[in-house]
């Protein structure tokens, strides 16, 4: 029996509807596309670190974070290192992040917990705008961690736990890998293991401020030993979209934000140094 006139009218709509539904799906895409590209090539911020290649491994391990919680595993490995605390402790510090909040400084969570670390102001971690403050909040987290005993010797989920005094006792330990390799290369023990592709410079900030309150020095530039020498060049990439800047070199190699690598630069020196964008002048009208 054939249909009705009007039930071919209404399919007919469905139809049409359907069609400008795909056309604007599309042209959606294409907006987006065009959004994040830059000489033909889709723009993808992110921050990796690249250890060397061991003896078991089928490729250098490597792990990939977004720019914002790159930074923060940044100050949070500067802060450890600034209260004097060791990778290991480092490498507790960011599992513990990575397991609570991902890597993000949340204004929010489970019941009042708050920032990088999910730590409550009922349980006596600090008030709601010091927790959201990525270097209280990972000053408080040393602060309790070096007072366990045991910390340097007991499985680092453990010592987490200790800490936190989590739910989930065990969750901590599925983020140890990439938290040991975070720490190696924040902390300064492998040269130009950290890099930053495709990230927005924002306008740069008072440097020795930021220096000071994270690492607890702002003599950056200049002579440093090895180790800390990749340890503050690793801070400037991992911070850099946040402190304006677009240039580290140290050693004989240089990243640029353009880049995105570390590269063998003849230019470099062995002393460190860096560049931030110009500040934008203000408007006059």
């Amino acid at each position: 029996m054939r249909p009705a006139k009007g039930g071919q009218r209404v399919r007919g709509c469905g139809l049409r509807a359907a069609i400008i539904a795909v056309v604007l799906a599309l042209a959606a895409v294409v907006v987006v596309v065009v959004m994040f590209t830059r000489g033909g090539e889709i723009k993808n911020p992110s921050c990796t670190v690249t250890l060397p290649k061991g003896p078991n491994d089928a490729s250098p391990p490597q792990y990939t974070l977004q720019p914002d919680p790159m930074s923060n595993a940044a100050t949070i490995a500067a802060v450890g290192s600034k209260q004097g605390m060791p990778a290991h402790a480092v490498t507790i510090a960011l599992a513990t992040a990575l397991q609570e909040s991902k890597l993000r400084n949340l204004s929010g969570g489970d019941r009042d917990s708050i920032g990088l670390f999910q730590q409550r102001p009922s349980q006596g971690w600090g008030t709601p705008e010091q927790l959201q403050d990525p270097v209280y909040s990972a000053t408080e987290f040393y602060k309790k961690l070096a007072k366990l005993e045991d910390w340097q010797t007991i499985p680092i989920t453990e010592a987490a736990q200790a800490v936190q005094r989590s739910g989930a006792p065990d969750a901590y330990a599925q983020w140890e890998p990439e938290a040991s390799a975070l720490a190696a290369a924040l902390t300064g023990q492998y040269p130009a293991a950290l890099t930053c592709r495709d990230i927005t410079v924002g306008p740069p900030v008072n440097l020795v401020t930021a220096a000071n309150a994270e690492l607890g020095t702002a003599r950056l530039s200049g002579a440093h030993p090895p180790a800390e020498g990749w340890r503050i060049a690793a801070w400037l990439v991992g911070r850099a979209a946040k402190l304006g800047v677009d240039r580290v070199s140290f050693a004989g190699q240089t990243w640029t934000a353009e880049s995105g690598e570390w590269a063998a630069d003849p230019n470099a020196g062995q002393n460190l140094s860096l560049h931030q964008v110009p500040a934008t002048p203000a408007s006059s009208g």
